[in-house]
């Protein structure tokens, strides 16, 4: 299993999964062409793209799926709660609305893991094959079903999106950091490390940390903050806005 994170914050989330079997687009938050250009620095085509899989509606998670699938008519399987969101902007021959947490394609097993992002039927990703995946961003909690879910996986993409201390003494408006730090927003670093430490096992092998704020946060404070506090062996790397993070498991 190969993860390509095409890039990874508020301007915009991307990820090309590649199994066995099956490359999955995960988000398409950047435009046609910069997609198009990024998997072919990587040797894939659009055309290669299976699948679409998107974890909620808001802007930078889909800012180019409308065009993607119009280009490349791929279906697009969201929770069905999306479906309202989804059809304003995609051909809806495309979607496809899941209506049970688990759910097959060939070889590939896809849970849903609900998210408690301010949005739509938010959800992340567990993703198996003889390979296990979580992708979860833009979450103000992980939920005890889902953690027991998510336990001993091979990769982990978790949100680390800010630091509390420069959130509350940076410049966003009272009203903003309320939300980013309630529920209903986003994982700090130490809430990041926490829930890693107690999902990682034997058999995890990397984990990135995805969705950093460029305001609230820097990629050396998120790396330290989780390193100190899972102290394991266990690879923890950064994605990146502007650039691409590739992880082999």
């Amino acid at each position: 299993m190969k993860a390509i994170i095409l890039g990874s914050g508020s301007k915009g989330n991307s990820t090309l999964l590649i199994t066995d079997t099956k490359k999955i687009l995960i988000d398409v938050g950047f435009s046609y062409p910069k997609t198009k250009l990024i998997l072919e620095k990587y040797n894939y085509k659009p055309s290669d793209i299976d699948f679409v899989l998107i974890t909620h509606s808001h802007k930078d998670h889909i800012a180019g799926l409308a065009s993607f699938i119009k280009r490349e008519k791929k279906f697009v399987y969201i929770p069905k709660g999306m479906y309202k969101e989804i059809n304003k902007i995609v051909n809806p021959d495309y979607i496809i609305p899941v209506v049970s947490k688990t759910f097959m394609i060939d070889d590939l097993k896809i849970t849903l893991l609900p998210t408690s992002h301010d949005a739509v039927a938010s959800v992340g990703f567990l993703i198996e094959d003889s390979k296990s995946l979580v992708y979860m961003t833009d979450t103000g909690y992980i939920s005890k079903s889902n953690l027991s879910l998510m336990h001993d996986k091979n990769l982990y993409i978790l949100e680390s999106n800010h630091d509390v201390k420069m959130l509350m003494e940076g410049p966003y408006p009272y009203i903003l950091k309320q939300r980013v730090v309630s529920d209903s927003g986003h994982l700090s670093n130490e809430m990041t490390g926490n829930y890693l430490k107690e999902l990682i096992g034997i058999d995890t092998k990397e984990i990135v940390l995805a969705h950093l704020s460029e305001t609230n946060n820097t990629e050396e404070l998120a790396l330290k903050t989780v390193n100190d506090i899972l102290n394991t062996d266990i690879e923890v790397q950064a994605a990146r806005q502007e650039s691409e993070l590739v992880v082999n498991v």
